[in-house]
């Protein structure tokens, strides 16, 4: 009877057990501090948490787990389990996305920079492309076109962006030095430095980093309008850490990614609105350039696309096929609204 008892009595603390779950605890790198550009990474650990009663949780760690160049190094060896990073900080390690960061792409707001970043993520080549370091994409980090504040007299015309040093990544890099400028690939937490020490005269970035890293500061102007491009930046997930997953917690991670991004869209969306409020602060001038002068530059920065195509096929990458699939994606997504 005792035995009965006893052998009752385990396979009860067995069942609350399983009833309990599994606690996971994830691991999440990204860098600077807390802004526009991280808020859906935030949420996202949020809302995780709520759906699987605290089971399932992840400490977002602001450069204490790597530096931002080394997080999808630090994912393949399974150091974290998710992370942020932006495909112009190593275009070799993942061509197939710097599609998204050529210039002049047409994009015209953060809806349609989510869909065409989405579209490309699922694309298998894509998928194979960063399964080279056990990486899953989870979702974007959606960001405006970039634009350029700069020190000394506003630059406003083609021909003075020649000699201008620009930090610029990726696609709007080599837009940059298409007409002339020198661009330099220092990191965002970099930017501020190298402006005020002069070791490069402008900054491109979209309006958070601008005000997240304080280029700001030391601004003289900022461009409203030249709208070179972009960066892309996914949040990835290991491959290992997502299988593992028990399958409600695995369900709670994908199902949080929409309501992820919608927060995300309409955080950045109240920034936007007080932008023209934060440059008067700042004592910035916005500068406007004309359509003449942004012809000239989307004219002289459309060779960069077929020079895409032409060295990413030769890697063995679908180019033309993911190039395709942006511009249809980004004309859908134009209709659509």
């Amino acid at each position: 009877m005792k035995k009965a008892i006893a052998t009752t009595a385990l396979s009860g603390a067995l069942m609350a057990l399983a009833t309990q779950g599994i606690a996971t605890e994830w691991n999440v790198s990204v860098w600077g501090k807390r802004r526009a550009f991280t808020e859906h990474v935030e949420k996202l650990a949020e809302l995780v948490a709520e759906k699987t009663n605290g089971e399932f949780t992840m400490n977002v760690s602001y450069g204490g787990l790597s530096k931002n160049r080394e997080n999808l190094d630090g994912i393949s060896i399974g150091a974290f389990e998710m992370a942020q990073f932006c495909a112009g900080y190593h275009r070799d390690k993942n061509p197939s996305i710097t599609v998204l960061e050529l210039p002049f792409l047409g994009v015209e707001n953060l809806k349609q920079e989510v869909a065409v970043s989405n579209a490309v993520y699922n694309h298998p080549a894509v998928q194979k492309d960063l399964g080279r370091w056990n990486a899953k994409l989870l979702m974007t980090s959606p960001m405006p076109q970039y634009n350029i504040a700069g020190t000394g007299e506003p630059r406003d015309e083609l021909s003075e962006f020649d000699g201008m040093r620009v930090r610029a990544t990726g696609g709007i890099g080599e837009a940059f030095a298409a007409v002339g400028a020198v661009p330099t690939s220092v990191t965002a937490t970099e930017a501020y430095n190298a402006m005020e020490s002069g070791v490069v005269d402008t900054v491109a970035f979209a309006q958070h980093a601008h005000l997240s890293f304080r280029t700001l500061d030391i601004a003289d102007w900022w461009t409203a309008n030249l709208n070179p491009g972009t960066v892309n930046c996914p949040v990835v997930v290991n491959v290992d850490a997502y299988n593992d997953l028990p399958e409600d917690q695995r369900r709670a991670l994908d199902e949080s990614v929409p309501e992820s991004i919608d927060y995300y869209l309409e955080n950045y969306g109240k920034l936007l609105k007080k932008w023209d409020e934060v440059l008067a602060e700042k004592g910035v001038e916005k500068v406007m350039v004309s359509d003449e002068e942004i012809a000239k530059f989307k004219k002289v920065a459309q060779p960069i696309h077929e020079r895409w195509i032409k060295e990413m096929t030769a890697q063995g990458l679908p180019a033309q096929e993911l190039y395709d699939l942006v511009q249809t994606t980004i004309a859908d997504s134009k209709k659509m609204n």
